[in-house]
């Protein structure tokens, strides 16, 4: 359990943050200048809050009320920034060594070829970081934090200097970091898509405030979940794959719904997150046919949320789980959209881009 509380001054608003993240995956999010990485630098210890408490698994690290505060290096804390920060006169498998030197000698140690094997990252430890591309430096990055043996780590943007091809390359490594080393991680994010791959909790930040937190998918599912606002707004079904197809597609099953997505390469079976962004869902009355559309979810209205522009986002619930569109009020009057009333969602397989699919 991550426990933090914490209040300081910043240019324009007072931050005032508190929250507690169970086991797994706890992703901050919210727009640049929210106090994001005010509060990541609180928890590691680089800034002394004006007031704080911190705590990781019940061991304190800074309670200002009692006079308590270790210093960064005693926190037993992974840090991964934006670059990975790696010491350029060392190899990338020295780098690693590096980390293991800090971990604490009564601490569980971690296996180094365990995780060079869960990083990919065999081919390069002869190799200095001058050599390695974004993407690489930032799995060594990783590497070396998970092998000094943290506590917690803690991810600022680390996807946030990469290409788009780089964070494709990078994501299912934090996935795997998430479901199979049992450390808890502190990542700060702006990405609904990282955020969707990711979280297991989210917590919403606003000049300096929580606007929501709880488990990721249940608040990604809600309609008044607009931090960044209503264009990225998407929910996020739970899926397994059943089946590839010749023609390059793979059929997932999502609450015994068929779901078509291009082609996926995992193994049958394998658990699947599927971020499906509101402005790619149109609805309709009645079951379509004759469309070119291949995922049409049936469902009920939940909510209709309508604002002061021309838009509204309705969230229905289906077998398959929430699933939210953005349509305009004119055609929520036209079609009486209301809550209980039965519609059909149509999403079109190839608005479903790669970087919405995780495990």
């Amino acid at each position: 359990m991550l426990s933090v509380d914490v209040s300081h001054p910043m240019q324009g608003f007072d931050l005032n943050v508190a929250f507690e993240a169970p086991p797994g995956l706890t992703v901050l999010f919210g727009r640049s200048g929210s106090g994001k990485t005010t509060v990541i630098n609180a928890v590691a210890g680089l800034l002394r809050a004006e007031r704080a408490r911190v705590a990781v698994n019940g061991q304190v690290l800074s309670d200002t009320d009692q006079a308590l505060w270790q210093p960064p290096h005693k926190r037993r804390l992974g840090y991964v920034f934006q670059e990975g920060r790696l010491f350029p006169h060392l190899s990338v498998k020295q780098n690693l060594r590096f980390g293991q030197w800090f971990a604490p000698k009564d601490a569980p140690q971690e296996d180094m070829a365990r995780v060079v094997e869960m990083l990919g990252i065999g081919d390069l430890l002869s190799r200095r970081p001058a050599s390695l591309s974004g993407g690489e430096k930032q799995r060594v990055a990783i590497g070396r934090a998970l092998l000094a043996s943290p506590r917690l780590i803690l991810a600022d943007e680390p996807l946030a200097a990469l290409d788009e091809a780089r964070k494709a390359e990078i994501l299912p490594y934090f996935e795997r970091l998430r479901d199979e080393t049992g450390v808890p991680i502190l990542y700060v994010s702006h990405s609904p898509t990282e955020v969707a791959r990711l979280a297991t909790t989210l917590v919403a930040l606003d000049e300096g405030r929580v606007v929501q937190q709880g488990p990721a998918i249940e608040v990604l599912g809600d309609p008044l979940f607009t931090p960044s606002g209503v264009r990225s707004v998407g929910a996020v079904i739970e899926a397994r794959i059943a089946q590839h197809h010749d023609d390059s597609l793979s059929e997932l099953e999502a609450g015994g719904i068929p779901l078509f997505l291009p082609h996926v390469g995992l193994d049958l079976g394998t658990p699947l997150r599927v971020r499906i962004a509101a402005q790619d869902v149109m609805l309709s009355l009645e079951k379509p046919t004759g469309i070119s559309a291949l995922n049409i979810l049936e469902g009920r209205i939940d909510q209709v949320r309508s604002g002061e522009g021309p838009v509204a986002i309705v969230s229905l619930d289906t077998s398959a789980g929430r699933v939210l569109a953005r349509v305009t009020r004119r055609s929520v009057e036209a079609m009486g959209l209301a809550p209980g009333l039965k519609v059909y969602a149509v999403v079109k397989t190839v608005s479903i881009a790669p970087q919405d699919v995780g495990g």
